[in-house]
């Protein structure tokens, strides 16, 4: 029953050490691999904030959210894209409820 849509939302955090060009680059990339796998239903940049905590000696990172659609296969791969990826500091997948 793979092909059945569900609905997600990922936040991801962009490191600031490669500046605004890379982030751009990074951000058209998981624009690019979920529109291939599913349906982008919006992108909301948060833009730079603090972080909680520091994180590999950062302060602040690029905030990016996506809600979109895919089969129930498509976050472990986009997941661990994330964590392959250098320039993502952290990163989210939540299934929203119907």
């Amino acid at each position: 029953m793979s092909h059945i849509n569900n609905a997600y939302e990922t936040v991801i955090v962009f490191s600031l050490k490669s500046g605004e060009e890379a982030i751009a680059t990074l951000l058209q990339k998981f624009k690019d691999l979920i529109s291939s796998n599913g349906e982008i239903e919006s992108v909301d940049e948060w833009g730079r904030r603090k972080l909680a905590y520091p994180i590999r000696k950062e302060t602040e990172g690029h905030y990016v959210l996506f809600n979109f659609t895919s089969n129930a296969e498509f976050p472990a791969e986009l997941d661990r894209i994330y964590k392959i990826t250098d320039g993502v500091l952290r990163s989210l997948i939540v299934k929203k409820e119907g």
